[in-house]
């Protein structure tokens, strides 16, 4: 079972987003919140495997609300999913930034919605490669974080192949394929290069890859 916390201060977006998925036998919500401090407390209270977090709230924003459930160690397994009416602003890539494991707009499709839901409790991000493209030219030319080229020399040959395939928008099933070895191979050497690289998602290592200039630009 699926379980999913609701953070929007709308009443009419949080009761249409559980209607939906109130419908499916493997999702469950466990608690609804109108703001992000509300969903912070809640998110500490019932663990959700994933959290729907809007990003412009009273008291607390999504933003903040986001990394400080990055921070918390005891919330390791929520998986944060950004939503916005606005698609890709620089609110949804400070949010990204903070521990987002990927972003939907409010407008999305019921069965895109819901096949999101089960991205995220996977454990994979919600970045298709169009979207890996806007945040390569976002964040290339960010100064490159101190530690990336040392925690990346820790990564074995495999582990960076790994990374380096995920930051060109692949599956786990298109990586192994790539790799010739078996989805779950796949799966693991990139848990383990997430592990050595302090990121939570794959979302932020798609990122780290291009800060570091471990995969360069089309173009470049």
């Amino acid at each position: 079972m699926i379980r999913v916390l609701l953070v929007d201060d709308q009443p009419l977006i949080r009761s249409g987003f559980r209607a939906l998925l109130d419908l499916e036998d493997d999702i469950e919500v466990v608690a609804e919140a109108a703001d992000g401090k509300e969903g912070l407390d809640l998110a500490r209270k019932h663990l959700p495997d994933v959290a729907l977090i809007d990003i412009q709230m009273p008291i607390l924003d999504g933003i903040e609300a986001t990394r400080r459930i990055a921070a918390d160690p005891a919330l390791s397994q929520v998986h944060v999913v950004i939503l916005t009416n606005y698609g890709l602003d620089e609110y949804v890539f400070d949010a990204l930034r903070a521990g987002a494991a990927g972003f939907l707009v409010k407008d999305v499709l019921p069965e895109d919605f819901l096949h999101s839901i089960r991205v995220a409790a996977r454990g994979d991000s919600l970045l298709a490669p169009s979207i890996t493209r806007k945040l390569i030219n976002r964040y290339v030319t960010q100064p490159l974080p101190a530690d990336s080229t040392k925690a990346l020399g820790e990564l074995t040959s495999r582990e960076r192949e790994a990374v380096v395939l995920v930051a060109q928008g692949l599956s786990n099933d298109d990586i192994a394929g790539r790799m010739v070895i078996s989805p779950v191979t796949a799966k693991t050497h990139i848990n383990r290069a997430m592990t050595k690289l302090h990121v939570r998602d794959r979302a932020q290592l798609v990122v780290l890859a291009y800060e570091s200039g471990l995969v360069t630009p089309p173009g470049s």
